[in-house]
């Protein structure tokens, strides 16, 4: 919707000005003339040629604090538009603060609130928005909010404690791979160099390592390019619907990492789902936002074909049952619990705070798991390699004994 600056003259004979998101001139004019404004100029607002990376991004940290930020100050009766102004003041983000400006001109302009936000889809997503709307519909925001917060603060929190733990085991690993590059190419040439002149057979552990360094020195930046390019066609593949379904399907199938993002998958649909159903959204609407939220395709399109079958008159259990290796026998049980007890949604969060912490514990296992392993690969190559080039001085020296 198109941004108008305008211009007028209040009932006290003062002058005024500011923005108003509206269809046409003549919408602008209608909207003051409510308000009791004489417009005296009202022309389009011109478009700023900005480069958008420029203006940073909105994290989803950001979008959780102004939520907390936000429903405290509508909790405590502040006007909506008012609350709106703080936060354009408050938030560091400029990009954060243009998009909060667009939703105060659509608000101003005589739009709900979840409209204003629907404008920034990109930014703040389905579950916000439908929240959001239920929220003014029921005239319960602040409520709403709150319980945004509180779920964007769980998933935020979790987000932080995978990426946390993943970030040592990771560090090991890329110390490891630099080691034994470092090793090829500058250690192992060197000692190459020192053998060539013997002119005795070298030992077979030797040949190999000096034959993978001489390799490894005449092709780097072939396999480098070879690597980046798998890595790029992967990532467009992984855009694709069909290339999208494969890999998440594949991933969750990986061992330990597999379990991992299933698990997780859980939290998200659940956590998702008793936010929507305690904010009054219906569960087909519920389902299909939850749906865009676990992270993993074939999660997806299973809760998918369960909201179809649903939709006939179905139970949300049955259909969930029937996804084979996706909804454990727990999950089904309790939301078969919730079903005929009416209490779905306390239901839901009783299992993701279950699922949270199973994949808190697996995170940890996972990183036990993986340090003695890294640890134990750096030693044996990079051991190997040293005791393959001295493998020539050791036989020498027992042919100088002998």
């Amino acid at each position: 919707m198109p941004v108008y600056l305008w211009k007028g003259r209040t009932p006290s004979g003062s002058i005024e000005n500011g923005e108003i998101a509206a269809s046409n001139p003549e919408e602008v004019h209608r909207i003051l003339r409510e308000r009791k404004v004489v417009p005296t100029s009202v022309r389009p607002k011109p478009r700023e040629i900005t480069l958008p990376f420029l203006k940073g991004k909105v994290s989803n940290r950001d979008i959780s604090v102004f939520t907390r930020q936000f429903s405290v100050m509508i909790n405590a009766g502040l006007p909506l538009i008012k609350c709106l102004e703080i936060q354009v003041e408050q938030v560091k983000s400029e990009k954060f603060k243009d998009i909060l400006k667009g939703i105060i001109s659509s608000v101003e302009g005589g739009s709900t609130l979840a409209d204003g936000l629907r404008r920034y889809k990109d930014t703040f997503g389905d579950l916000y928005i439908n929240m959001v709307e239920a929220g003014e519909k029921g005239g319960a925001l602040a409520t709403i909010l709150g319980r945004l917060a509180e779920y964007l603060e769980k998933a935020d929190e979790i987000k932080r404690k995978i990426k946390g733990a993943m970030i040592y085991p990771a560090m090991i690993a890329i110390v490891a791979v630099m080691a034994v590059a470092i090793m090829l190419l500058f250690v192992i040439p060197t000692f190459a160099q020192m053998y060539s002149g013997l002119g005795a057979q070298l030992p077979g552990p030797t040949r190999v390592v000096i034959a993978l360094s001489n390799f490894l020195q005449s092709y780097i930046l072939y396999i480098i390019a070879v690597v980046v390019g798998l890595l790029i066609a992967i990532r467009y593949y992984y855009r694709t619907e069909d290339g999208h379904l494969r890999i998440d399907a594949f991933l969750l199938k990986v061992p330990i990492f597999g379990t991992l993002i299933n698990k997780q998958a859980i939290t998200r649909f659940s956590r998702t789902l008793a936010t929507l159903l305690a904010s009054g959204v219906n569960i087909l609407d519920a389902l299909e936002i939850t749906a865009g939220t676990t992270g993993n395709k074939v999660v997806e399109n299973a809760i998918l074909r369960s909201r179809t079958s649903i939709a006939q008159g179905e139970s949300i259990a049955e259909p969930l049952a029937k996804e084979k290796g996706i909804f454990t026998p727990m999950v089904i049980q309790m939301i078969t619990i919730g079903e005929q007890t009416g209490g779905l949604d306390e239901m839901l969060e009783k299992v993701a705070d279950f699922y949270d912490d199973e994949v808190d514990q697996a995170v940890q296992n996972l990183m036990s798991a993986l340090e003695p392993v890294v640890i134990v690969f750096l030693a044996v190559i990079i051991g190997g390699m040293v005791m393959a080039m001295y493998l020539p001085i050791f036989q020498m020296a027992s042919q100088f004994m002998g």
